[in-house]
């Protein structure tokens, strides 16, 4: 994930990588995620591929 860029890629339980953009971190404050961090969240098709939503970290 990159925090300037406010972007990064999630690794699914089925080794997908999966888009994710901060606006879909939940919680408060500033969102960003760190290398190796569990969360969960839902898969679902993006115009470039698969993209993660509703993330919440562990």
């Amino acid at each position: 994930f990159n925090d300037s860029k406010g972007y990064g890629f999630i690794e699914s339980s089925d080794g997908e990588d999966c888009f994710v953009h901060f606006s879909e971190i939940q919680g408060d404050g500033f969102k960003t995620l760190t290398e190796g961090q569990a969360v969960e969240f839902e898969k679902s098709m993006g115009q470039k591929g698969p993209q993660a939503s509703k993330v919440i970290p562990k």
